[in-house]
């Protein structure tokens, strides 16, 4: 059986945290050819590079990134059983770690996880969307994160066996900047025939909700510009590009915060929200309470 030698995994995750080997070797008093040796002794064990340089900086790879997590658990735990047997209270805060599709709107993924920060345990929420949905899946068998939020379910091809949990679904508003709803709405939808369009980026489970849509009332949007990023998409249409489309559910809170106006409704392009985790009946406590919030309160109606 092979061990980790976790005196190696320590200089790793200080130097991971503090950013350099300098200031790792100030905090932990070792010369900077020892820190350096014992990380290397960790990648040849591990088979893998932890660092990388780009430029001077020491930047994670993957598989750094990954160990990074892995060691912040392994300290952190290990301080709690320090605390715990020499009769002080912990304070750990439960963990969550959340994987987002760039696709939905910030207001809409503040509304699911608000919950999570209202339990009677405190809780620390690490919010990721630094990858595709597909690569989020992927980490949840490697327990990278903890549940993965998308406008979605898993699909059928992906190697990782996820359950896909719906959170609740809803029709879609069209808005735009208040000259340019005011100049469509009486129309709608046939307006749209020609009129500017920010649409989702592709692949998204609204953008091919919104094209079949399309097609269906022979409506053909002059399409200005593609957003995987939803918050972008509601600035360029704040400043009159384009008409965007957000869920109904979240209809009032982006017409206050944009200040844009309403262009239309159609209940018959639905959006639907997952939370997909390798869980049949979901066990983490923040993810269990962001569940029955979303279906209690936020898609209650």
């Amino acid at each position: 059986m092979e061990w980790l030698n976790y005196h190696h995994l320590l200089y790793f995750w200080m130097v991971a945290k503090e950013g350099s080997i300098v200031r790792a070797s100030a905090e932990l008093r070792l010369a900077h050819p020892t820190i350096s040796g014992q990380i290397h002794r960790l990648e040849e064990v591990l088979g893998e590079k932890l660092f990388t340089r780009r430029g001077r900086q020491l930047v994670l790879t993957e598989a750094g990134r990954i160990a990074f997590r892995y060691a912040d658990e392994i300290f952190s735990l290990g301080r709690e059983f320090v605390d715990t047997l020499k009769g002080r209270a912990s304070g750990r805060p439960l963990r969550l770690v959340v994987g987002v599709a760039d696709v939905l709107p910030p207001s809409l993924v503040r509304r699911f996880l608000e919950p999570a920060f209202h339990l009677g345990h405190a809780v620390r929420v690490v919010c990721r969307a630094d990858k595709s949905v597909e690569e989020f899946i992927a980490e949840l068998a490697l327990h990278g994160v903890d549940v993965v939020i998308a406008d979605g379910p898993a699909g059928a091809g992906i190697p990782v066996r996820a359950f896909s949990h719906l959170l609740g679904e809803c029709g879609t508003t069209f808005l735009a900047a208040p000259n340019l709803a005011a100049s469509i709405r009486r129309n709608f939808p046939r307006s749209l025939d020609g009129t500017p369009f920010l649409l989702p980026g592709a692949p998204s489970a609204v953008r091919r909700s919104l094209e079949q849509w399309f097609n269906s009332q022979d409506i053909q949007p002059r399409i200005v510009a593609e957003f995987d990023d939803s918050a972008l998409a509601k600035d360029f249409g704040r400043e009159g590009m384009g008409v965007f489309a957000a869920p109904t559910v979240i209809e009032a809170e982006v017409r206050r915060e944009y200040r844009v106006g309403l262009v239309g409704r159609s209940e018959a392009v639905r959006q639907q929200f997952y939370a997909i985790s390798v869980e049949r009946k979901i066990k983490h406590p923040a993810v269990a309470a962001v569940c029955e919030a979303a279906r209690k309160d936020i898609f209650a109606r």
